[in-house]
């Protein structure tokens, strides 16, 4: 009934024709180099930039040698360069030869968007005849932190006073943190631009206590209306559960898969075993996925200290029937609509949250990282 493999989600394919400006040409090499490396000029190291086509500059290696002068830049999302592919709709990775040295610096700048709210690492060299000089120092830089909603992946980063989503009720932006949903009315709306059927909703939430003043508060929601989520078809609902919770502080999930007869809920035994009293301090990151059912890891931050795996099967219920998740058209929520309307607790108070990300594939390991770098 319950299994640590991942979900399996479609990928989208790889993008290296997008993201890989010329084709690789052998390494010149004439053993060891008589050319002088680059010097990285801009941006300066870990610099924040308001751009998702930075312009990256060097130094020219000084005069010598023979032949036509031309440089190579890289951009990638590992400092060691080893990433080899970018599926998604942004890439992590640019490159291009045969720039022409220009006059005292040489430039490139990539003529599409790179992955937004992304730490990225660059680095240049000359290539001159047979001859090819070390690469530059590499420096790293932050892309915009800015937020999108594409067919198959939405992106909100939250941290700098703003949202591509709609703000229901009274919230408040802290200042590099996320929004604070300030009481259980408050939440955030977005329309996906393309129904899930299968994906990740994942995101960072702070502000989480024991005890909080509700039997099942939400953290995050999905559904097929702007209605109360409890009645829909097609609700998706994780929880925080406060005092009179079944049993207190524990951590539940519910989706419903267009009837009430199929409905995947943590059951009494889960929850049991899954009692925490959560630091308000600390910013936890919750990855629920669905695919043939319900799978949710939360970790003490992104990527690492996972401290609950849990997932739920529709194969093994409703007689083996896999029964998809299919809401059209599709909303998601930061908190809960609920407290209005009941009968249930809405959105946890004082929850906090950002790099909110929803997708028909996991999320990238990169997404975010600007944020994490503030």
């Amino acid at each position: 009934m319950k299994t640590s493999r991942l979900l399996a989600f479609g990928l989208c394919a790889a993008m290296v024709s997008a993201c890989t400006k010329s084709a690789a040409p052998a390494s010149p090499t004439t053993g060891v180099s008589t050319l002088t490396a680059p010097t990285a000029a801009s941006p300066n190291d870990q610099a924040q930039l308001a751009s998702l086509r930075p312009t990256l500059t060097v130094t020219n290696s000084p005069a010598g040698g023979t032949g036509t002068r031309t440089y190579e830049f890289q951009v990638s999302d590992k400092n060691d360069f080893s990433t080899t592919s970018s599926p998604g709709p942004f890439p992590v990775l640019a490159r291009q030869t045969g720039i022409p040295e220009g006059s005292g610096t040489t430039s490139y700048t990539p003529d599409f968007d790179l992955q937004p709210a992304t730490r990225l690492f660059w680095r240049a060299r000359l290539v001159q005849g047979t001859d090819v000089s070390d690469w530059t120092t590499t420096r790293s830089f932050n892309t915009a932190i800015v937020g999108y909603n594409r067919p198959g992946e939405l992106y909100d980063p939250l941290v700098f006073g703003n949202t591509i989503g709609t703000i229901v009720g009274s919230t408040t932006f802290i200042a590099g943190q996320g929004i604070r949903l300030n009481n259980g009315a408050a939440y955030v709306r977005y329309q996906l631009a393309q129904p899930l059927s299968a994906g990740e909703f994942s995101l960072e939430i702070a502000g989480l206590h024991p005890n909080g003043p509700g039997a099942k508060l939400k953290l995050f929601e999905m559904s097929d209306s702007t209605n109360n989520v409890y009645n829909s078809p097609w609700l998706f609902t994780v929880q925080y559960r406060g005092v009179n919770g079944n049993p207190d502080n524990c951590i539940s999930f519910k989706m419903r898969l267009a009837d009430p007869a199929f409905q995947l809920e943590a059951d009494g035994n889960d929850r049991s075993k899954n009692v925490y009293a959560l630091d308000p301090g600390r910013f936890y990151f919750f990855r629920a996925m669905w695919n043939d059912g319900f799978r949710m890891i939360i970790q003490n931050s992104v990527g690492s200290g996972t401290f609950y795996d849990l997932e739920y099967k529709s194969t093994d219920y409703f007689d083996k029937r896999l029964i998809p998740y299919t809401p059209s058209p599709h909303f998601a929520y930061l908190g809960g609509n609920d407290e209005l309307e009941g009968p249930e607790n809405g959105s946890f108070p004082g929850e906090i949250v950002r790099n909110v990300f929803i997708g028909n594939r996991p999320r990238p390991a990169s997404l975010g990282s600007a944020l994490r770098a503030q």
